[in-house]
């Protein structure tokens, strides 16, 4: 395939794949597209040595990296004190909530208070604008070929250091408002993601998304993200004005995926009915498989999610036994796990290796584009 994404990215199909797993990033940028590797749960030097093992196994060929910026988060997270001072930020009230989830549910409970699982609080640091800046860091120093940013304009100093290093930007949209914003913040490539998404989203579809954000931007490139898993559904956004696909579902059912067995089977047996845009995971709006997680914290007894990244410490340290203990068969524990996942979810229903659903999808795209021009044949 040729045109401005291909050309300016060194890829022979302009089909970028976010994931959180490097094999899957791996996987795409060898078959020929761009893996993006979402950087949110890691610490620096955990970022370091997936970035160094995907510079080992790409021999070279185009990747990039994604780091969670938000533009607004907790007071809390930009106080001094790190991890203490963000997990004593969290009401004694949703620690108690937590507990009688894990009692309900007869899962083994953690210690649910300020000496939680410390993975947790990791997480919730990297979301803070000095621990993003950390991974921005470790991200430009390895040989990445665009970085991205997943919530809110890229900071000055993210753009500051790219440019230094030569190295695009990408920014996540979910309306056209906040499209102008991003490129008035400095970003290369706009993404354009609609409510359908999995992970934090809006509510515009990308339907309606893209061609509008196309319109706005021009002449800057526009990647089409949202209930795109398909070769139809690549052409499709193609033909709304987008200069290529951000897909990041489709993967989550690959045999490279980072996605717990548990997990993995509900999506396989999921419609695009069974997802649910909650804050119950991040403290934003994110979609995800609906489970009797989502249902519990968005229920009237629920105290309500907390704020971004506030939220991110209660759910991430809970759900690493709650994983645990679906994978080991507790029956309570598989009803509340869950992970984000967009609506295309519903056509998630065999398990591929990352590299055959890159190919499977290029070959439909050429069907589909022969469709097409049949309607303009003799």
């Amino acid at each position: 395939m040729k045109n401005e994404v291909c050309a300016r990215f060194g890829i022979e199909f302009p089909l970028f794949a976010f994931s959180h797993c490097r094999d899957v990033v791996a996987a795409v940028t060898n078959a020929g597209g761009f893996g993006v590797l979402g950087a949110v749960a890691y610490t620096p030097e955990r970022l370091e040595e997936e970035l160094g093992w995907i510079d080992d196994h790409v021999g070279g060929r185009p990747y990039g990296v994604d780091v969670l910026v938000p533009g607004r988060i907790a007071k809390e997270a930009e106080a001094p004190g790190g991890l203490d001072t963000l997990l004593a930020a969290v009401p004694a009230e949703h620690w108690d909530f937590l507990a009688g989830l894990f009692e309900k549910y007869g899962v083994p409970a953690p210690a649910l208070d300020a000496g939680s699982d410390p993975r947790a609080g990791g997480a919730g640091r990297q979301v803070t604008r000095e621990g993003a800046g950390e991974l921005v860091d470790v991200a430009l120093k390895h040989p990445i070929r665009l970085i991205a940013s997943a919530l809110g304009p890229p900071p000055p100093v993210m753009v500051e250091r790219a440019r230094a290093a030569g190295v695009p930007v990408a920014a996540l949209v979910g309306t056209v408002e906040h499209a102008r914003r991003q490129v008035a913040a400095g970003a290369d490539l706009i993404v354009a993601q609609g409510g359908e998404a999995g992970g934090h989203t809006g509510e515009i579809s990308t339907m309606v998304l893209v061609p509008e954000v196309v319109d706005a931007v021009a002449p800057l490139p526009v990647l089409a993200a949202g209930g795109i898993a398909t070769g139809r559904q690549m052409a499709a956004a193609m033909a709304l004005g987008a200069s290529g696909v951000w897909c990041g579902s489709v993967w989550l059912t690959t045999e490279e995926a980072e996605t717990l067995p548990a997990v993995r089977a509900k999506m396989l047996a999921a419609t695009s009915g069974d997802t649910v845009r909650s804050r119950s995971r991040t403290g934003k709006p994110a979609r995800q498989l609906r489970s009797a997680w989502t249902d519990e914290w968005d229920s009237p007894d629920s105290p309500g999610p907390l704020p971004m990244p506030l939220q991110m410490i209660v759910a991430e340290g809970a759900m690493a036994p709650i994983g645990k203990a679906a994978e080991a068969g507790n029956e309570g524990a598989r009803q509340l796990v869950n992970y984000f996942v967009g609506q295309v979810v519903g056509q998630l229903n065999t398990v591929k290796p990352a590299r055959q659903v890159v190919y499977d999808m290029i070959e439909e795209f050429a069907g589909a584009l022969e469709r097409l021009n049949a309607f303009t044949g003799d």
